[in-house]
């Protein structure tokens, strides 16, 4: 039993304004497995203030870059200490397995390591060569902070999306208020501990498990310079219309329905193998999923077999067991959205192949889904268009390589996808053609020195490194 009955505001333990605590449930078996103090819109007004104060009276913006490179070097340190800890918690509250939560550790060391990298090599201040050399004018062009940034995040990979945001925008001399989801109310408060020992000057950041209506309140605040969202492309809309309005600078990285392109030369055994990872990481709950497989007429039958075999082999259960490959759904709601969409699939006319709206047998208890894969699809079905976040593949054919980018292309998001070929070479020309933010080749990881973002509903700007550093600054020229 983990409890946090204070909020964590301005870098110091603080009462919450409502003393009542949330019970944190397990999704795998629904017991009490922490408390946690919940933020109101009073705590978010105190967190802005003190973060308005940190940031135009404070030292953290005028600390030289150098000592705020060694500040959150520390930060990554002190969460690599408490990897198998953090990594438990979050299996506990979030019903992620814990081979994703384990590994995900190793990617967060990568990705804060890549931030951290792209700090030292940036030019922070510059002069200007002129065009003219006989120019009496110079020009020095600053990076600076932005300012109070909020940073939003969803529950289904929280440490992830809190360090995307939370690095960069300390690393440009920002002040942070980081909005949690209540589900994460428990591997958030050990961030929060991270953040309370790494060394951050009072006022820098605050951490809050708050509902969504006190996350519009903090995304609406006058004080707020700047969004950072992670979540659904419904709340996206709603914050980039409130960022409009009152001019704020926004970066949202939102949902997916993403498309894996199954070449005729493609290695099918690999295909299988790579695809509960690119396909079924952290329980379907993830929005770069490949959710869809794009598979030639020629090999259709073939490629549904190996799907259904692949998705047939993993474990469903206890998220704690190191044999369980996919876990219960976060929520009961969750739960029933996407036990909902598989019954709009059996509707839509698709082929159930495996799996099915009931619960997995001896899994009554949480909010367990029966993995399941629909074949014959069109891919103007809801299952194929619309992001389901959870166990639930479709096989769509496509008659020509031209077919399949289209139907790749045939959807309001861009977030992921991948490319399957034998010829490697043959695989990125078809992936220069897929309108998305990252495609992989051959079931590749995801680097995090480039950047990462979505096209179209799946977002505005890009984390990851250099591209993700330079979202949280502003550009100032002075001319001499």
């Amino acid at each position: 039993m983990i409890t946090y009955d204070k909020l964590f505001i301005g870098g110091a333990w603080t009462e919450p304004s409502n003393p009542e605590l949330l019970d944190i449930l397990s999704p795998h078996d629904e017991s009490v497995v922490g408390r946690a103090a919940q933020a109101q819109p009073a705590d978010v007004d105190r967190a802005v203030t003190i973060a308005r104060a940190a940031f135009d009276a404070g030292t953290w913006p005028n600390t030289p870059p150098a000592r705020r490179i060694a500040v959150l070097r520390r930060l990554n340190a002190l969460r690599e200490a408490r990897a198998e800890e953090i990594a438990a918690v979050i299996t506990a509250e979030n019903g992620s397995a814990g081979w994703f939560t384990r590994a995900g550790q190793a990617g967060l060391s990568r990705q804060a390591d890549a931030y951290l990298k792209a700090a030292e090599g940036l030019s922070w201040e510059e002069v200007l060569t002129p065009t003219d050399p006989s120019a009496t004018v110079r020009s020095i062009v600053r990076r600076e902070a932005i300012g109070v940034v909020a940073a939003v995040i969803p529950w289904n990979s929280p440490f992830s999306a809190a360090m995307a945001k939370v690095i960069p925008a300390l690393l440009a001399g920002n002040t942070v208020v980081l909005k949690v989801s209540p589900e994460n109310s428990l591997s958030m408060g050990l961030l929060a501990e991270l953040l309370s020992d790494c060394g951050l000057p009072a006022g820098t950041i605050s951490v809050l498990p708050a509902d969504r209506e006190t996350s519009e309140h903090l995304v609406s605040h006058r004080d707020v310079d700047k969004i950072a969202f992670t979540g659904s492309t419904r709340a996206g809309r709603r914050i980039a219309s409130i960022a409009g309005e009152q001019l704020k600078r926004v970066s949202l990285e939102l949902g997916g329905k993403s498309a894996a392109v199954f070449l005729p030369d493609a290695d099918l055994e690999k295909f299988k193998a790579g695809l509960k990872f690119s396909s079924l990481l952290n329980n379907g709950e993830a929005c770069i999923a490949h959710s869809r497989t794009l598979a030639p007429r020629g090999r259709y039958e073939e490629v549904v077999t190996a799907v259904k075999e692949a998705v047939e082999s993993l474990k469903v259960g206890d998220p704690r067991d190191p044999d369980t490959f996919i876990g219960p759904m976060v929520r009961r709601d969750q739960q029933q959205r996407v036990r909902d969409y598989i019954e709009i699939g059996i509707e839509e006319g698709a082929r159930l192949v495996t799996g099915g709206p009931e619960v997995p047998a001896g899994l009554e208890k949480g909010y367990y889904v029966t993995p399941t894969v629909f074949a014959d699809v069109d891919n103007s079905m809801r299952i194929a268009q619309e992001e389901i976040f959870g166990p639930v593949l479709v096989v769509i054919a496509y008659e020509d390589e031209d077919d399949a980018v289209r139907i790749a292309n045939d959807s309001e998001y861009g977030l992921s996808g991948g490319v399957w070929s034998a010829d490697e070479g043959h695989a990125l020309e078809i992936a220069r053609r897929i309108r998305t933010g990252t495609v992989t080749v051959n079931g590749t990881s995801v680097g995090f020195d480039g950047p990462f973002g979505g096209f179209k509903a799946s977002g505005v700007g890009r984390e990851y490194g250099f591209a993700g550093l330079n979202t949280y600054v502003e550009y100032k020229t002075i001319t001499i």
